[in-house]
């Protein structure tokens, strides 16, 4: 399976992202180095979502009334940007989709 950059400091949402993707398989990391596809908070203030560099599939989430951020987001170059409410509900799907691209 993948290995995942998961990039959310929402600690009780990041482990819900975690624990499904490593219940799919999925190795779950903390930093972009040697990862195959990455996950972004993309209202994290930690990090700047928008700068961040990536030359693997991209997952970016965001709060669903905030449609700047999405298009922020596609136009930084994130390959997949969903509300959060869909990275809940379809965690494995999202990144899988996006790991297939």
């Amino acid at each position: 399976m993948a290995r995942v950059a998961l990039l959310c400091p929402d600690l009780l949402f990041g482990s819900k992202v975690e624990g499904a993707l490593r219940a799919a398989g999925h190795e779950v990391v903390s930093s972009t180095d040697g990862a195959d596809a990455v996950v972004v908070d993309l209202t994290a203030e930690e990090i700047d979502p928008m700068a961040l560099e990536h030359d693997v599939p991209s997952v970016g989430f965001y709060p669903h009334v905030d449609v700047d951020t999405r298009r922020r987001a596609l136009e930084a170059g994130y390959d997949v940007v969903v509300p959060r409410s869909r990275m809940a509900r379809e965690t494995v799907a999202v990144v899988e989709g996006a790991l297939a691209r």
